[in-house]
């Protein structure tokens, strides 16, 4: 399995950044995906995450109205879309797939406990 993590890069306070991830070796359907990030000297935080069939999303309080999760089953990807960008969005986001009940498209994960598999991770700088 892998899930290779993409759109990271230097942005100013305020701008944007498209965040992408692309799965591989793995049902994709199958999965709950979510996105997470770690500042430098601070544990990994939830960031948001969306349910299989793309229905259902939940986002950190840090992030929520700023930042948009979405999903192409098709293609086996997520994204998540990053707004207004604050210097303490600086962090290495992650991208990540948890199992999920076959017959539950709607359940979504926000601990980080619930997922299978990570990706490596993309700098995410903002600049004051």
């Amino acid at each position: 399995v892998q899930l290779q993590a993409s759109g990271g890069g230097l942005v100013q306070a305020g701008g944007s950044l498209r965040l992408s991830c692309a799965a591989s070796g793995l049902t994709f359907t199958n999965y709950v995906m979510g996105w997470f990030r770690q500042a430098p000297g601070k544990e990994r935080e939830f960031v948001a995450t969306i349910s299989r069939d793309a229905d259902n999303t939940e986002y950190s309080d840090s992030l929520k109205g700023r930042s948009t999760i979405s999903r192409d089953n098709a293609k086996s990807t997520v994204a998540l879309l990053l707004n207004s960008l604050k210097p303490e969005d600086t962090a290495v986001y992650f991208c990540a797939a948890g199992r999920a009940n076959f017959r539950h498209t709607s359940t979504i994960y926000n601990s980080a406990r619930e997922y299978h598999f990570w990706g490596q991770g993309t700098l995410v700088t903002v600049s004051s």
